[in-house]
């Protein structure tokens, strides 16, 4: 009896020790990715961010110095800082609005309204150098689509990405033209908001105000929450729009947070600032996550909790 016993042990050990072998082969290649790709990349720039590093010579150890030039000797760092900020702060509110006002349109049971839906989500898939290039066009202060219908109707208009006062806002107004992607999300929560509840508002003479303040958007809060930190996470890292349409002119007004990090490492070649840049947006951007996540448990709705 205690040799079957300690058999069927044994063959169960065998068992369970190939089926780890087996487990572990077939995520293998994900394991393999996360450390060469991830892990390696993560800890590797932590050290640069410690370092005097070109890129192409060894890396030399320095502790702390790169930090305390970024604050202490960097004045473009506080720019480029506060030019994010800007995309934080106005256009990411903005964005959200837009969105959620656009999608509110789009679920109205009205004929044709596939057509109208896949139209106003056809820029989100626009490549981001090819609207680039289409908006440069339009915010040509001679020639773009923009001045010239001011200018029809007797109004001169800026110079847009010339004039430090406009870029940014110009900036903010193409990216609203590309809110195709939170639309279609913020359309889906819209359609999984019970009907019942806007019934039972309106037979106790709920306004359309008040279904919006009192049902739809609390249904839609876990929808608004996820819309709001992906925004944040995406507006810190706001690059490729300045890159080709201003490099971060005039005067500096576009010179955003990532370009300036980028500028660091590709054309100054100091892999170890920009590292250490890196980080540091890394810290902001988590704070503001944070900051967010702490305070949704008083605005976020979550159907069947308490």
């Amino acid at each position: 009896m205690v040799n079957t016993r300690v058999s069927a042990e044994k063959r169960h050990s065998r068992i369970a020790r190939r089926n780890l072998i087996n487990g572990l082969l077939f995520a293998s290649p994900w394991i393999f990715g996360f450390i060469v790709f991830t892990a390696y990349p993560l800890i590797a720039s932590m050290y640069y961010s410690c370092s005097a590093y070109s890129g192409l010579a060894a890396p030399k150890f320095i502790g702390l110095e790169n930090y305390v030039q970024i604050f202490t000797q960097d004045d473009m760092f506080f720019k480029s800082l506060k030019n994010t900020m800007y995309m934080v702060v106005v256009a990411l509110p903005l964005g959200l609005i837009a969105s959620l006002a656009l999608a509110m349109l789009l679920n109205q049971r009205v004929k044709g309204i596939t057509v109208y839906r896949t139209i106003y989500y056809l820029p989100s898939l626009v490549p981001a150098v090819a609207s680039a290039i289409l908006w440069m066009w339009l915010f040509n202060p001679e020639i773009g689509l923009f001045n010239v219908i001011l200018k029809s109707v007797g109004v001169t208009g800026p110079a847009w990405l010339g004039d430090p006062a406009w870029a940014k806002p110009a900036l903010v107004l193409m990216g609203l033209w590309g809110t195709g992607g939170g639309v279609i999300i913020y359309l889906a929560g819209l359609q999984d908001v019970p009907q019942s509840f806007y019934e039972a508002a309106e037979l106790d003479g709920a306004s359309a105000v008040s279904k919006f303040f009192n049902i739809t958007l609390p249904m839609i809060s876990p929808i608004i929450f996820f819309n709001l930190v992906m925004g944040i996470i995406g507006s810190f890292q706001y690059f490729t729009q300045a890159y080709i349409m201003t490099h971060g002119g005039p005067q500096d007004s576009t010179n955003f947070y990532a370009l300036h990090l980028f500028n660091s490492a590709f054309v100054d070649w100091n892999m170890g600032y920009a590292s250490a840049m890196a980080w540091i947006l890394f810290v902001i951007t988590l704070v503001c996550t944070l900051v967010v996540m702490k305070t949704s448990a008083k605005w976020v709705y979550y159907g069947g909790g308490d």
